[in-house]
């Protein structure tokens, strides 16, 4: 068998064997999705992202004899150390063969580039942080992953814990129908009536007129809901601006909730379509036509992903999240929409899981981030 080597990426060949590694390990495989390329190209620190401008990177490729067997990104986030006292690293956009040899090779030279920049643990998936795709998945191979959702083998969970890794915190994917809608709990119906009530909140949806204002205001909304989650890291203002320019076209307002009370906004729902059938459809490529055949008749999308639902601390406790969603019903059924994911909820964010437990959403993918602690040096 070939030697193994493992070599940062520093031309531009093997950036582009970096980002070409997928399509050659899940050939053949009918759920996985490739990513959008140009977005991808950003996200890895090949092209200008805002994450970077406030976090380091080094990507790597793993070889035997010519051919390219696994891949990894080392990053440190020096906002997550500030934010949390800590020295810690993080990993992402892991692929690899089926090989033990291989992941522990690219996981040992992730950890030692980390070594260097005095950082003593490890973290991940993260692609590259908390604010984008995240953890691996370790339940649920049986259907595609929605969209800005990760996939991955199964096997990679037994890569990962083999190297030493440990469970750090699952995150839930919940699937709902529409038919739901009308067995839906007697008592989620009262905490609407109820917190409607109480509050007098003003709801709406997004106004495309004022579009870059409110993605700002949810964005802002978002980071400052967060505040006390587990391993949350607000997003720059660099990363609201592109993360703003990069929604623009993809957002439908009908997916959409804001609240306010007394003309401060104070929660806010995105939904987004399920893009991923169209972006399988076009390989990942947006140019010079993909982007009019992902944004094409988006009607006949009958999915959707809720991907954020986010309330201030102050109005967390009393069914705001509920009110906001309940806006979205009468667009849903209007477009026609079928099924919903919300996805990911952390474990850890118990009121969000047993809302939707007592909804009767059905739990159907698990994804897993994982730490690792350095040996001290001797």
């Amino acid at each position: 068998m070939p030697e193994l080597i493992i070599k940062p990426v520093e031309t531009r060949r093997e950036r582009k064997q970096f980002l070409h590694l997928p399509w050659k390990l899940y050939h053949g495989d009918a759920n996985w999705i490739p990513p959008l390329r140009l977005n991808q190209k950003e996200l890895v620190g090949y092209k200008r992202h805002p994450f970077y401008e406030d976090a380091d990177v080094q990507t790597f490729l793993a070889w035997r004899g010519n051919e390219v067997c696994g891949r990894i990104a080392a990053i440190v986030n020096h906002v997550h150390n500030r934010r949390f006292k800590e020295q810690r690293g993080f990993f992402g956009f892991f692929e690899s063969i089926n090989d033990q040899q291989v992941a522990t090779g690219l996981f040992d030279t992730a950890k030692a580039w980390l070594a260097e920049r005095d950082i003593q643990s490890m973290r991940g998936p993260m692609n590259p942080s908390f604010n984008y795709e995240i953890g691996l998945l370790v339940d649920g191979f049986d259907s595609p992953p929605t969209f800005m959702m990760t996939y991955n083998p199964p096997f990679y969970e037994q890569l990962i814990e083999e190297y030493g890794f440990r469970k750090e915190q699952d995150l839930y994917a919940y699937w709902g129908h529409v038919d739901m809608l009308e067995t839906q709990d007697k008592k989620i119906a009262f905490v609407i009536e109820e917190s409607t009530r109480r509050f007098r909140f003003k709801l709406r949806r997004l106004d495309k007129s004022r579009f870059d204002e409110d993605i700002r205001t949810f964005l802002k909304i978002y980071n400052d809901a967060n505040g006390a989650h587990w391993g949350f890291v607000p997003m720059s203002e660099g990363e609201i601006r592109h993360m703003s320019k990069g929604m623009r076209h993809l957002i439908t307002p009908e997916m959409t909730s804001f609240a306010e009370v007394d003309g401060r906004p104070v929660g806010a729902v995105f939904g987004m379509l399920d893009y991923n059938p169209r972006i399988k459809q076009i390989n990942g490529r947006l140019y010079p036509f993909g982007f009019l055949k992902l944004l094409w008749n988006r009607r006949a999308i009958k999915r959707m992903r809720v991907l954020a639902a986010h309330v201030l601390p102050e109005y967390q406790r009393w069914g705001l999240g509920l009110v906001l969603l309940q806006r979205l019903v009468p667009d849903i059924l209007e477009w026609e929409l079928e099924e919903v994911e919300f996805s990911w909820v952390a474990e850890s964010n118990h009121l969000s899981k047993g809302t939707l437990d007592r909804a009767g959403a059905k739990l159907i993918k698990t994804y897993r981030i994982y730490d690792y602690d350095f040996e001290p040096s001797p």
